[in-house]
């Protein structure tokens, strides 16, 4: 199926909500296999589960040998910080030692929902595998029914990075998670589609109310600022944008290694004319057929009967850049699965969700910009 769908099919012990039978039976399924997922994270085991951005791979936080399951699944480098997920707010207890007036605010106004708030670690809550040597741990509450059950069910605070192989894209169906953690995992809970289709946003709130935003995601500065006495990117997102070098210690996911990438080579054209932009990504395509590149394009719907490619994608329009969010990961995986080796993408406004779609467009790019 084009959406990548794979119903019905098993990756593990946690397989849930597949298969056409009655919405009372499979309440009743579901339950009971969201129940074991929980016993598995609380014997230590790593399952993958849906949220309402991603899927994530979970683990219990406190558990520094099932943490390291996830690295080794992940193959992802130790230094870089796990986000913790809770399922209620009595969790925070013990977890951090402390949550300013803004944090509250912030809480109240979008947990549950995609907002990490990075805040000062209480000793020995996690693994020190989880803060990477840290002294802050970043936590958020999910907007996911199955996410929210399963951490109920585990009775543990569940540490959960992205459930893909790391550097590729993100996973957005439990198919996508079985592409690359087959073998490697314990099971996979499968709600179907996720929702945003980017991660979270990740952000700290400062002793003077001000929030900085480590990492872009599903809540927009504009939404952040209504609760906060300012807020601002922080200088790594800045310099990621520059060609500068990103400092050593990344302080949330996402803000040093390379993601989200394709395995073809991907490069943006951005330029204030949307007529040199679309013949610009034109030339670049025919010139990469006639190398024998195998060619695909991803665009914005106001400009995307303009492109010949051997496959061509549709973002959304760009009046609507939460249908960009949300297609982004499944696009950059259907050019892998044609084996599309060259990828032109068009570049959106950084206003509102479109700074997390460019932080996103970018990272998988590897910052390949061509400007016009």
């Amino acid at each position: 199926m084009d959406n990548g769908q794979d119903q019905g099919q098993s990756y593990g012990r946690a397989n849930v909500l597949s298969g056409a039978v009655s919405a009372e039976y499979e309440r009743k399924r579901a339950g009971e296999q969201i129940e074991e997922a929980g016993r598995l994270l609380a014997e230590g085991g790593v399952v993958a589960f849906p949220t309402e951005t991603v899927y994530g791979l979970g683990a219990d936080a406190r558990n520094t040998a099932a943490v390291e399951a996830v690295f080794a699944a992940k193959g992802r480098p130790s230094d870089n910080p796990l986000i913790v997920h809770i399922a209620d707010m009595e969790q925070l207890d013990g977890l951090v030692t402390e949550v300013n007036e803004t944090a509250r605010r912030l809480m109240e106004a979008f947990w549950p929902g995609p907002l990490t708030l990075v805040l000062p670690v209480a000793r020995g809550a996690v693994s020190p595998r989880v803060t990477a040597g840290l002294s802050t741990v970043g936590v958020r509450m999910p907007a996911h029914d199955i996410a929210l059950r399963l951490i109920a069910a585990a009775g543990c605070p569940v540490a959960a990075p992205s459930a893909n192989r790391s550097g590729r894209p993100s996973p957005t169906l439990a198919s996508h998670v079985g592409e690359d953690l087959d073998g490697r995992i314990d099971g996979i809970v499968d709600g179907g589609p996720t929702g945003v289709g980017l991660e979270s946003t990740v952000a700290e709130v400062g002793r003077d109310g001000v929030v900085t935003v480590l990492r872009p995601g599903g809540i927009t500065i504009e939404q952040l600022a209504r609760y906060t006495a300012g807020v601002r990117l922080d200088a790594a997102l800045q310099q990621a944008g520059s060609g500068t070098d990103i400092p050593a210690a990344p302080r949330a996911p996402g803000m040093k290694y390379a993601h989200y990438a394709p395995q073809g080579a991907m490069r943006i054209v951005s330029g204030a004319a949307p007529e040199a932009v679309a013949a610009k990504i034109q030339a670049e395509l025919d010139a990469a057929a006639q190398r024998g590149e195998v060619t695909g394009v991803l665009a914005f719907d106001e400009h995307i009967d303009q492109y010949r490619a051997d496959l061509v994608l549709s973002l959304g329009s760009l009046a609507a850049l939460e249908t960009a969010a949300h297609r982004l990961y499944a696009a950059l995986r259907r050019f892998d699965a044609r084996g599309v080796t060259y990828i032109m993408a068009e570049s959106c406004s950084e206003e509102g969700l479109g700074s997390a779609v460019m932080n996103r467009l970018l990272k998988a790019a590897g910052h390949q910009v061509i400007h016009v």
